[in-house]
């Protein structure tokens, strides 16, 4: 039984983490605020701030096989290492492919270039000082994972549930989508994600690596969200040029059509995950992961509020406009 502490462990990736660890007997251990829900059964909940002077107090002094950090502001990632890197065998960082200064280069891996970090209300560049200051307390015993597109059901995002979802409430009705030539997309499981990071952790795997899913051309990816959902209606392609005239935003967000990226960024969803491979990454067939995710959105409602996509009575309007 090893003993893991995760800084975080109630939302979606910590929370999907935790609760394998648990299943896998693991002691765990999650320390969070609590704001974004409980805890799994069976591991423990340590609530505190880590704004706070004595955000470790209660955990400072203990011996851990592995300490996973999700965080990106900077204060925290430090202050956790200063506490907790001493008495720890293994340290998993949760980063992100956002660390990468250029997505213009199709398959590149772990060695691109990357963002400066002099912005650290950028996401991106946030990510690179935490693992700049991991990499400095952390080196000789961390895992840097950077997932790409994250996946699966419960994600909160609503990026890659919004095409099962809305290929599913459109029936036999039209589905507004972007021309996808030269476009791409790519996407992790949690539920794989989460396994991994696990596996590896418990292997002592350390160095840095893209988490990503296998790249499939974004026609195919609606394609199978389309058979999945048993749509029976037409899929109406509209070009970039006239999506951005009618206010139609890029890849994720409110009035947006979830994972269409701009040509010159295409290669965000082309990274090579190679070594994520060669050091045992699974990946579940894409139409596994769809079909899951469309019971998720059926579960919680395919007409609910969603913080990506356009709503159907925007699209239907988008739609009559395009005709």
């Amino acid at each position: 039984m090893r003993k893991v502490l995760i800084l975080g462990g109630t939302a979606w990736l910590g929370r999907e983490i935790a609760a394998q660890l648990v299943a896998n007997g693991d002691h765990v251990t999650c320390l969070a605020r609590g704001e974004s829900g409980s805890a799994p059964d069976g591991a423990v909940l340590v609530s505190a701030d880590r704004s706070g002077a004595d955000a470790y107090q209660q955990v400072d002094g203990e011996q851990w096989d592995e300490v996973i950090e999700l965080s990106y502001n900077l204060d925290f990632v430090k202050d956790a290492l200063r506490c907790l890197a001493p008495r720890t065998k293994h340290w998993t960082l949760i980063s992100s492919v956002s660390v990468y200064a250029f997505n213009s280069e199709p398959n590149a891996d772990e060695d691109a270039a990357l963002l400066n970090p002099v912005d650290l209300a950028d996401y991106g560049q946030a990510k690179v000082a935490a693992e700049q200051a991991t990499t400095a307390a952390a080196g000789d015993f961390l895992l840097t994972v950077r997932p790409g597109l994250i996946g699966g059901p419960g994600d909160g995002s609503d990026r890659f549930g919004y095409w099962p979802a809305r290929f599913s409430s459109a029936g036999d009705g039209p589905v507004l989508t972007p021309t996808t030539e030269g476009l791409s997309a790519q996407v992790i499981d949690v539920r794989d994600l989460a396994a991994w990071i696990i596996d590896a952790g418990s292997r002592g795997v350390t160095g840095i690596f893209n988490a990503v899913g296998d790249e499939y051309p974004l026609a195919s990816v609606l394609e199978q969200a389309a058979a999945v959902a048993g749509f029976r209606g037409a899929v109406v392609p509209a070009t970039h040029e006239w999506l951005l005239n009618h206010g139609v935003n890029y890849w994720a967000g409110l009035y947006s059509l979830p994972l269409w990226l701009p040509q010159e960024d295409a290669a965000m969803a082309q990274r090579s995950n190679t070594a994520f491979r060669a050091a045992g990454g699974q990946l579940r067939p894409l139409e596994h992961s769809l079909a899951d995710v469309l019971a998720d959105e059926q579960h919680r409602g395919l007409d609910r509020e969603r913080r990506s996509g356009l709503t159907r009575a925007e699209e239907l309007a988008l739609l009559q406009l395009l005709q």
